[in-house]
């Protein structure tokens, strides 16, 4: 097996062993080999999605498809058959669930997209020799994380800290992240909950590998196309290399060729990152794989001054005619009787959380639904498929808008469903869960949606007419407000009206007012609320004998604010000065 540290890097000899492996593999798994069909317009990363950029160094080393030589058969790294793969292909266990447990969560999110977990392995081993190098634990996280270089330009893409260093602890440039090192910004995008806790970590093998099938199945992509699978895997990483690496050893798993080895198996972790100074892991020297020990490349010589290892001679063959002793006899597995049916080992759905919900439509509801699948005896039960389904009109919908959606349950028992938003009609409706393919008791949950309450972003004046009177009188013009949101007449809206002086904010003691039930004159009144139309009229607005300039202040529920300029006119004179002289008694006037 032979490493190329760098996306650049390829030798004749790999290249043809990539064509060979992929051709030998396709008449075992029947799918065609994907074509460099993607052009720059379907592949090259968006400016928003920056996966494809370069971001690391990826382990480029491909399955060797050299004989093996009789006696190697069934030794570590050795193959099953002269023209098997390479044997060196384990997978730790929690990382090959993670895979499984992703192809069957997309198979349901994502029915169109058809992708195996081979492919996410594919994906894994690359990035990361599916993370077994860095302590693996049994509920997907590492002990170590696993972080490629910083992005800062020149070797690789230069991309600025987006997340604020959450998941890549850098604060000032992001790095990819993870088993399947996703760039934090992709994994805004593309991140998952694999395994039902409620959070999307990348650093999480079982979140990272449903992720990467998010990922790879973007754009309405179907993986049973060769033109998807290559622009897919060349989105993931914008290299040739990449995807004959990655599409090699998803045929290798495809082809039987797998196994599982121990999450703690000792190896050396390959290093995204590329750096080999300080405490950084560094990365397998060729013709080592993590996990299974090392092995002198084929058709490498070993440099001088250092001792070549003595050949080892080969293992005689076994007789086959004589039982092996140190192998023990197996015995025959009991084959079930048909006539009985085999019983299930889930008798009931433990409810966890309220039996009740409430919200208001268009938000989220807080709660999540969840359950736990227990035996007789009260234990949890592991692999039990939960179904979730909505049942009503109300337009709700789980987030990712289905109103149906299937969750393997977790090693504790439980399965959680996405969370609810709740449609725009006010009504209730029911979030049943039941055991798929079992006739057991289903666990309701009541859910209500409230209607949401009536909101106006803008209040106006209807009309534009001068509003005056004269003193102790009453206004000519009515008032009428109309409250709308985004354009739309809002009803229900409530409002109050205050007099106020000229500056729209000093109260006063005189001037225009309204009239009381009793007739007495107040200057603050509550308006009541729009109508259908979101309209409302105010009561008739009289003057006092102060004249002058005057607002009326109108606020309503949401907090809008309208000012309305008021004028009072002065006072006329009611007395006016004579102009003719008086006349005399006589009538003539005097001389």
């Amino acid at each position: 097996m032979k490493i190329l540290r760098t996306r650049a890097a390829s030798v004749s000899r790999q290249g043809l062993c990539t064509a060979l492996l992929v051709a030998s593999l396709t008449a075992a798994v029947g799918v065609s080999p994907p074509h460099n069909t993607a052009g720059a317009d379907d592949s090259s990363p968006r400016p928003s999605d920056p996966q494809g950029k370069p971001h690391g160094v990826p382990n480029l080393a491909l399955p060797d498809l050299a004989p093996k030589k009789p006696g190697n058969a069934g030794k570590p790294g050795g193959g099953t058959g002269g023209d098997s793969p390479d044997g060196n292909t384990g997978i730790p266990k929690t990382a090959l669930a993670a895979y499984q447990n992703a192809a069957r969560l997309a198979a349901t999110q994502l029915p169109g997209c058809h992708i195996p977990w081979e492919l996410i392995a594919g994906i894994g081993r690359v990035e990361s020799v599916h993370a077994g190098g860095y302590g693996l634990r049994s509920d997907g996280s590492t002990e170590k994380p696993i972080r490629g270089p910083r992005l800062t330009g020149g070797q690789f893409a230069e991309i600025r800290d987006t997340d604020k260093g959450r998941w890549d602890g850098d604060t000032e440039y992001d790095r990819a992240v993870g088993p399947t090192q996703f760039i934090p910004s992709t994994w805004e995008m593309s991140g998952a909950d694999g395994n039902g806790d409620g959070i999307k970590d990348p650093n999480n093998i079982f979140d990272a590998a449903l992720g990467t099938a998010h990922y790879l199945c973007a754009n309405n992509r179907d993986l049973n196309s060769s033109a998807d699978l290559d622009k897919a895997v060349l989105s993931y990483n914008q290299s040739r290399e990449y995807v004959n690496a990655v599409l090699a050893w998803m045929r290798t798993y495809q082809s039987g060729n797998v196994g599982t080895v121990p999450d703690n198996t000792p190896t050396t972790p390959h290093n995204p990152s590329g750096d080999t100074s300080g405490t950084t892991p560094t990365t397998p020297s060729p013709g080592t794989t993590p996990g299974t020990g090392s092995s002198t490349p084929s058709g490498n010589k070993p440099s001088p001054g250092k001792q070549t290892p003595t050949p080892q001679k080969p293992t005689p063959k076994p007789d086959p005619q004589k039982p092996d002793p140190q192998k023990p006899t197996p015995k025959p597995e009991p084959k079930p009787d048909p006539t009985k049916p085999s019983p299930s080992p889930v008798t009931r759905l433990e409810r966890i959380g309220a039996a009740k919900w409430e919200t208001t439509a268009g938000d989220v509801f807080k709660e999540r639904a969840s359950v736990r699948a227990l035996d007789k005896a009260g234990k949890p039960v592991a692999d039990t498929r939960v179904r979730f389904e909505i049942i009503g009109k109300t337009g709700a919908r789980f987030l990712g808008n289905t109103t149906k959606v299937t969750v393997p349950t977790a090693k504790d028992g439980k399965a959680a469903a996405p969370r609810v938003l709740a449609g725009d009609q006010a009504d209730q409706f029911t979030l049943r869960i039941t055991v798929e393919g079992k006739d057991l008791a289903p666990v309701d949950i009541y859910a209500t949606v409230k209607a949401a309450p009536a909101h106006a972003d803008k209040i106006a004046r209807v009309g534009n007419e001068r509003l005056e009177a004269k003193p102790n009188s009453a206004f000519a013009d009515k008032v009428v407000i109309q409250a709308s949101n985004k354009g739309k007449a809002m009803p229900g809206i409530g409002m109050t009206a205050t007099v106020a002086a000229a500056d729209g904010e000093s109260t006063v003691k005189s001037g225009p007012y309204f009239k009381d039930e009793n007739g007495k004159p107040v200057r603050e009144v509550d308006l009541g609320k729009t109508g259908k139309d979101g309209q409302l009229e105010l009561p008739e607005l009289f003057a006092d004998n102060k004249s002058g300039g005057f607002t009326l202040r109108i606020v309503s529920t949401d907090g809008q604010v309208l000012i309305v300029h008021l004028n009072v006119l002065a006072a006329e004179s009611t007395q006016q000065p004579s102009t003719t002289p008086p006349a005399t008694p006589s009538g003539t006037p005097k001389a």
